[in-house]
């Protein structure tokens, strides 16, 4: 018996709390959205490795420098968060990635990304109402923008604390953005506005494309400093894609890049998640601000459509577009393009949704900035 227990004294079994036992649950969880829905599972796969990481008894993963001794793995992959790194690379492949040719088409749809942003401060004030400080509820209200790294972004610098509860609100819903988005699209539209069928988008230049690219990176770090590591990435990973004379780079920026930086951002988001930061009452507001985020914004950018439609008779947009205003590239275009069809199987709204889609990227960037320049961080 004293061999067993000198045995079991050398495991890391004595160790494992009731904590870590509730978040293996949480974990399966998260596999089970990322592996078996099909939700986001290039993020929820990482950060779900992550938490089952953060929630054992390792040793040489976690732990910091201790005198000659170096620090453990992810304390210095995590550095890639703390020190803002990882974000705004992954906003260098998000624009290699994407095209900004049909919102310089039709620049009108840029109001609705900015509608779309209306659900960040609608969550920011009921996050303040449920007593989190200002800088903890602009990190939560920025999950309304449908954007992961830049709430990644933004809670590493006002919110550390709530890093995991807020990066998994924020890749859950917009993995869910194709069950939250359509009943509220079809609740304020009627059968008719989501028939309408929009004027083809013209052809845009690669000089449009590109001095476009260098107006927005001048206009947004001008007006939003505190924006410039997320929207200079995201132009620079634009104008490889757009030059036509960096094709190497712009693949890698596209593959290599933005999957190696992948899987460090989520499995080092997931290292935050252990059982005695997340099991707290604040991670069940946090997941219902959440919903209300996604909600508002989706609705203010179908509203902002129905709005606009009123002077512009000869020239409507179909407001199914105006729920794309949400940064989920490109899935809430492509939400808009199934009810589109759903209403008229022959009419196609995905370049038109691509509009407010990289609008809604660039608006929550802006927003981020707006917030760690006037709350600090």
């Amino acid at each position: 018996m004293d061999l067993l227990a000198e045995l079991l004294r050398l495991t890391a079994i004595p160790n494992v709390t009731w904590q870590m036992g509730v978040m293996w649950g949480v974990v399966i969880v998260l596999f089970y959205l990322g592996v078996f829905r099909g939700f986001e599972p290039l993020l929820l796969v990482p950060i779900a490795f992550g938490a089952l990481m953060a929630n054992l008894p390792t040793e040489g993963v976690l732990n910091p420098p201790a005198g000659d001794q170096p620090g453990g793995l992810y304390y210095y992959l995590s550095q890639g968060v703390t020190l803002e790194i990882f974000p705004p690379l992954i906003f260098l492949g998000v624009g290699a990635l994407t095209d900004f040719g049909p919102l310089i088409a039709n620049p009108r749809t840029l109001l609705l990304g900015a509608a779309a942003q209306f659900g960040v401060f609608v969550t920011f004030a009921g996050a303040l109402f449920l007593g989190f400080n200002p800088q903890e509820s602009a990190s939560i209200g920025i999950i309304g923008g449908a954007d992961g790294p830049t709430s990644i972004f933004l809670a590493t610098k006002m919110a550390p604390h709530l890093l995991g509860p807020i990066a998994v609100a924020a890749y859950s819903y917009m993995a869910l953005v194709p069950v939250i988005q359509p009943p509220i699209m079809r609740l304020l539209t009627t059968p008719e506005e989501r028939r309408i069928r929009m004027r083809s988008l013209r052809k845009v230049s690669k000089l449009e494309k590109l001095a476009f690219v260098m107006a927005v990176t001048i206009a947004c770090v001008l007006l939003v400093p505190a924006a410039s590591a997320l929207i200079a990435m995201l132009m620079f990973g634009n104008f490889l894609r757009e030059c036509g004379v960096t094709e190497r780079l712009n693949n890698a920026a596209q593959n290599e890049i933005i999957n190696v930086i992948t899987i460090f951002l989520g499995s080092s988001v997931g290292i935050t998640m252990t059982g005695e930061r997340f099991l707290r009452a604040e991670t069940l507001k946090i997941l219902a601000l959440g919903v209300v985020a996604f909600a508002v914004s989706t609705a203010a950018g179908v509203l902002m459509a129905k709005l606009m439609n009123l002077f512009s008779r000869k020239n409507p947009i179909n407001p199914l577009i105006g729920s794309a205003g949400v940064s989920a590239v490109p899935m809430a275009a492509r939400v808009s393009q199934v009810e589109g069809q759903k209403a008229d199987p022959d009419n196609f709204l995905l370049m038109h949704a691509m509009g407010p889609n990289v609008a809604g990227v660039i608006g929550t960037a802006v927003v981020a900035g707006y917030f760690i320049a006037r709350l600090g961080g």
